[in-house]
């Protein structure tokens, strides 16, 4: 069952703007504008090269051609957590990750529960956002292959 305009401009992710486009003397449309929020990992100003050693991910909408930021999420305590991190993003709305290298079973856990992953970029973070909204930015598919040194309490197989 599909939302009706209304329905969907009460909620977050969605604005309705009416069109005036007028016929007649008469409002003869409306345009749905929908939000979608990204989250880039981060460290400082700058895109977290490794996912998941981030202790923050900056939360952009984006509208259109227009990144706005909009939020900071704490992830201290939950780097390498697959489960953690993916309920974390899906509460707070975020649709699309835009990060460097991320580990396949990270993009696994995201994946499974709807989210997309966009790898491989790097940068300041807003301006990693307004290239994503302008879409400039292509997932390359980057994936950490684990080989280095770091300690998350999980095996790999």
């Amino acid at each position: 069952m599909g939302l009706s305009i209304p329905a969907l401009a009460n909620t977050e992710k969605a604005r309705v703007v009416v069109v005036k486009k007028i016929r007649n003397k008469k409002i003869i449309g409306r345009v749905l504008i929908m939000a979608k929020k990204i989250a880039i990992p981060t460290n400082g100003e700058v895109l977290d090269a490794h996912f998941g050693r981030a202790t923050g991910f900056t939360v952009f909408e984006i509208e259109g051609n227009e990144a706005r930021k909009v939020d900071v999420l704490s992830t201290i305590g939950l780097q390498h957590q697959h489960e953690g991190l993916a309920n974390m993003f899906k509460g707070n709305g975020v649709e699309v990750l835009v990060c460097g290298g991320i580990g396949g079973g990270m993009i696994n856990g995201l994946t499974a529960i709807g989210l997309e992953v966009v790898s491989g970029a790097s940068g300041n973070v807003v301006d990693v956002a307004n290239l994503y909204a302008k879409g400039q930015i292509v997932s390359t598919g980057s994936v950490c292959k684990h080989d280095h040194d770091h300690e998350h309490g999980h095996e790999h197989h």
